[in-house]
């Protein structure tokens, strides 16, 4: 009897190691994307080539989203998801923070999807007036350089305002009740303010930040599944050259997605740059420059090295540069 109970806990432990080894078969078998109410990898989503192509690898593709590249990364770095979209400064306080993540590609510069706003009927006239003043802004998000530069500019500083850190949500709400006196925000949310709201803008990226968009992998998903990233930066460039031929198309598939009205979107839309690269010795020292910035005014507690976070893919991918 001993001997029949315990070949019966094997073949239920064997059967179990086999059940265990299914789910985690299945989980690396899915390509988890995390994305924001902006850039192309919402255009991507909506057109559904990605899953397409993907599905001929055996691969699910599941879509998360996140309120800001800061979230984002903290869902990258506990695990949550594979790869995402942030702005230029939310993987700077994620590396400084430890997380295992990599650049993967970005896109053109685009300064003027992001602004520093103010109410229609503020009397503010130029970000020099932002001395004492509240100024809302999602703590380490791309905007937030965005303001250090545009402070320095003014010969001002952080430490000359006083920073209100919310999510963009949150920090509209603050808007609306006047309960700050300023709104440091990207595309779309810039562009719903300023078409629902008639926020003027005091100052946009231009001649100050690149704003570039960044494409990020974890590491371990990186150095595992190569040939899915040559996969991602193909697809995100083709939607991005079809977005470029076809904004009002596109406009129709992300209205919906993103909940804005036509005019809203179309106008992010057309800020947008397109056209994905692989990272290059110039945006890594561009991005390098914004690090030192960040370490310089103890935002950061640490120096950091961009180039050492940087994904190289294998010699038959580099062609997807």
């Amino acid at each position: 009897m001993r001997t029949i109970t315990l070949r019966r806990s094997l073949v239920a432990l064997f059967a179990a190691a086999i059940s265990f080894g299914a789910i985690t078969q299945a989980q690396a078998e899915t390509l988890r994307i995390g994305y924001q109410k902006y850039g192309t990898l919402v255009l991507l989503k909506a057109k559904g080539t990605l899953e397409k192509r993907l599905a001929e690898k055996g691969i699910d593709v599941q879509w998360t989203e996140f309120p800001g590249g800061p979230q984002l990364l903290e869902g990258l770095n506990v695990g949550s998801i594979d790869f995402g979209t942030t702005g230029e400064a939310p993987p700077i306080f994620a590396q400084a923070a430890g997380a295992d993540l990599l650049y993967v590609a970005h896109e053109p510069p685009a300064p003027t999807s992001e602004a520093i706003l103010v109410p229609k009927g503020s009397s503010l006239k130029s970000v020099a007036d932002l001395k004492g003043k509240k100024v809302a802004l999602n703590k380490g998000s791309n905007v937030h350089y965005l303001l250090v530069r545009a402070l320095e500019d003014v010969g001002l500083s952080i430490k000359d305002i006083t920073p209100v850190y919310l999510p963009p949500a949150d920090a509209r709400a603050a808007f609306e009740r006047g309960s700050v006196d300023a709104w440091v925000i990207w595309d779309p949310f810039q562009a719903a303010a300023e078409r629902q709201l008639q926020a003027r803008s005091l100052r946009d990226g231009k001649d100050l930040v690149a704003n570039h968009q960044f494409y990020l992998a974890a590491k371990p998903y990186a150095e595992k599944h190569p040939d899915v990233l040559g996969v991602l930066v193909e697809e995100i460039r083709a939607v991005g050259e079809w977005t470029q031929a076809n904004s009002e198309a596109a406009t129709i598939q992300v209205a919906p997605l993103i909940g804005l009205p036509a005019d809203i979107t179309r106008l992010a839309v057309e800020r947008q740059t397109y056209g994905a690269q692989l990272i290059s010795p110039q945006v890594v020292e561009a991005q390098q420059k914004i690090a030192d910035t960040f370490s310089d005014l103890q935002l950061i507690p640490k120096r950091l090295s961009i180039k050492d976070v940087v994904w190289t893919p294998p010699a038959n991918l580099a062609q997807a540069r």
